[in-house]
């Protein structure tokens, strides 16, 4: 069975315009990286846990707040490598400061094979992006996720 993750596309409203918050990931992977490596907050669904509070779970330990509002789901998403992420739209009730964004972090070897284990944040930023500034910065599996909000919103 594929793996499930799941997650929340917070968006905001200004002017007419609508933008989307999304998460960096931390690591040296991902360090040089900007153009399709972006994401909403997400992550893994523990056995028998429901999807939505999972996604709630996910975000706040990602950006380190806790969203509220009315949560509408947005649909599965299949990624290029087979998991499954699952997402609901929300939209953002009190200003978040993406400067103030403090995420979780992990442990592993750094660098590979040196046998020092260094601590990364899972998230090292966060930013605000309109639907199009989104579609680039997005990975490629996530993207459908946009399209499905500006229809849910009914927005052109």
């Amino acid at each position: 069975m594929a793996k499930r993750s799941a997650g929340l596309l917070i968006y905001r409203r200004s002017d007419g315009d609508i933008s989307v918050l999304l998460v960096h990931p931390g690591g040296p992977f991902w360090a040089k990286k900007d153009e399709g490596a972006w994401s909403i907050p997400k992550g893994l669904v523990d056995e028998n846990e429901d999807e939505l509070v999972a996604a709630q779970r996910e975000t706040e330990e990602e950006i380190g707040i806790k969203v509220d509002g009315a949560f509408e789901r947005l649909g599965d998403y299949k990624q290029p490598g087979g998991k499954i992420v699952s997402a609901w739209s929300v939209e953002a009730r009190a200003e978040i400061d993406v400067a103030a964004i403090k995420s979780n972090s992990f442990t592993m070897e750094w660098p590979p094979r040196s046998g020092s284990m260094k601590e990364f944040p899972e998230v090292d930023r966060a930013g605000w992006f309109s639907l199009p500034e989104a579609e680039v910065k997005m990975l490629v599996g996530q993207r459908p996720m946009l399209s499905d909000l500006a229809k849910q919103r009914r927005i052109q």
